[in-house]
């Protein structure tokens, strides 16, 4: 027997609401996989310290003296490698007779030569798989040296063990992929409440670049600069938010009482704002030149300690901006399920006049998420500025392209009365994956806005389809 189509569909349009986007993100992360499956290296301290292990085991099997050399390159990334080899093997009983940081392979030969007076036997060569490819550590390379340097004879060049993995589903880049997209999923939590109240702000990126120059300019005019204390420059920082907040809430106050289309007034702020930032930033940079040129909009320097910890820094092995982004995201999950605020917001999207006769204050609702849209942009704009360590005039420029995609993509109805949070952290992270993904592929970023435009009329209209032919959607 055949289900009616007035019982399943209503259930299929619930669940493509829900869970659509999740499996659109499944899709892309699949896909993203086959398409970098790879051979991997791993550079990691643990795969130095493991590499030390098999290399006490491997001298041990043969009866070979626990002696070698290793070599690395100049960057915090084989440092740290570098340390968990060291450590591994010496923990083993081994002794690492010479550790060489070369730039280059001529660096390589010219450390191994001063080897040549060694009267005990080398065995091994300690490295990473790109340093293995140079030519001084080529195994024939290797034999005509031994010949200038007797203790390497009979040396080989052990390496971590390679793997087949995708590059797509490693950690650094999982991390990297939401970490450098921490800021715009966070200002899509504001975009969110202002779209299921059937509204849009266009201002959101100009307000981020304001926020970042307001706290720049005043924790180096205000607070001290380099010398501010912490909570000297965490005043700052609120200062700037609620100032956000305020334009944010004057967006609202000018689409509600002033009955402009909310389009049209935060298009025109879009404009303000921005305008705003440059011309604060100049006149400061002006200010601090002596006043006798007029200086270019360029980033205003934040040189306080502790200012960049928010954007570079880590806790418990996970970058700052995503733990702020995943507290957000809780805190406005929680808001909108738990609140009678949240209530009020979808009554006001999903029927302004009929929540109006309810009881519901409508303007005033209005008025808060459009304020709250502003600050989230302003914690938006106070990553920006500590991870560039400065207030950047021109940040934040055509965010609300991917802000709005992320929100439609993440399944808020740009008709009103429709969404969820954690809808909106899905489709963030589609935006963000796909995002990488072009990247990898070498898109250019101005090829890049016809996508996510693209995907702005796509969302919408699979919306729309959504709506005309799932009725529990």
């Amino acid at each position: 027997m055949t289900t009616p189509r007035s019982h399943w569909m209503p259930y299929l349009g619930r669940e493509l609401s829900r869970y659509g986007s999740l499996v659109v993100l499944l899709i892309l992360c699949g896909y993203y996989s086959a398409v970098t499956w790879s051979e991997q290296h791993p550079m990691t301290p643990a795969a130095g310290r493991a590499l030390g292990q098999g290399a006490a085991e491997y001298l041990r099997a043969q009866q070979l003296p626990l002696r070698a050399v290793l070599v690395t390159r100049p960057f915090a990334q084989d440092e740290a490698f570098a340390e968990g080899a060291q450590s591994s093997f010496a923990a083993a009983g081994g002794v690492i007779v010479q550790a060489i940081v070369a730039s280059q392979p001529a660096d390589v030969s010219r450390q191994l030569k001063q080897l040549a007076g060694e009267a005990d036997l080398i065995p091994i060569i300690l490295t990473l798989q790109p340093c293995s490819l140079w030519g001084p550590l080529q195994q024939n390379q290797l034999t005509s040296l031994a010949a200038q340097i007797p203790c390497l004879k009979g040396s080989v060049v052990l390496r971590p063990k390679s793997y087949h993995w995708p590059s797509f589903l490693t950690r650094d880049n999982l991390v990297n992929v939401v970490n450098q997209n921490a800021d715009v999923a966070i200002l899509a939590i504001g975009m969110t409440l202002v779209i299921i109240t059937a509204g849009i702000d266009l201002s959101v990126g100009s307000v981020l670049a304001l926020a970042g120059v307001l706290m720049a300019v005043t924790v180096n005019g205000v607070a001290g600069g380099e010398a501010a204390p912490v909570w000297a420059w965490a005043l700052c920082v609120l200062f700037a938010i609620a100032c956000c907040g305020v334009v944010g809430g004057l967006n609202g106050a000018l689409a509600t009482y002033g009955g402009i289309p909310a389009f049209i007034v935060t298009l025109a702020t879009m404009m303000i704002i921005r305008g705003l930032a440059l011309i604060i930033a100049v006149r400061y940079q002006r200010l601090r030149s002596g006043g006798t040129t007029e200086a270019l909009p360029e980033a205003i320097s934040v040189q306080s300690p502790g200012f960049s910890w928010l954007g570079n820094g880590q806790l418990f092995g996970i970058p700052n901006p995503i733990l702020l982004m995943l507290l957000l995201f809780v805190a406005a999950h929680i808001l909108m399920t738990r609140t009678p605020l949240g209530r009020y917001i979808y009554a006001v999207g999903g029927n302004p006049q009929a929540a109006y006769l309810s009881g519901v204050p409508v303007k005033r609702v209005l008025i808060l998420v459009y304020a709250l849209c502003g600050v989230t942009a302003a914690i938006g704009g106070f990553i920006d500025a500590s991870r560039f360590e400065g207030g950047r005039p021109g940040a934040g420029d055509t965010y609300e392209l991917q802000v709005i995609a992320a929100v439609v993509v993440g399944g808020t109805s740009l008709s009103g009365g429709e969404g969820r949070i954690m809808g909106t952290l899905v489709g963030a992270l589609i935006i963000a994956v796909i995002q990488n993904g072009l990247n990898i592929a070498g898109v250019q970023a101005y090829e890049q806005k016809v996508i996510f435009g693209g995907l702005i009329l796509a969302a919408s209209f699979l919306d729309q389809v959504k709506k005309r032919w799932l009725p529990g959607g």
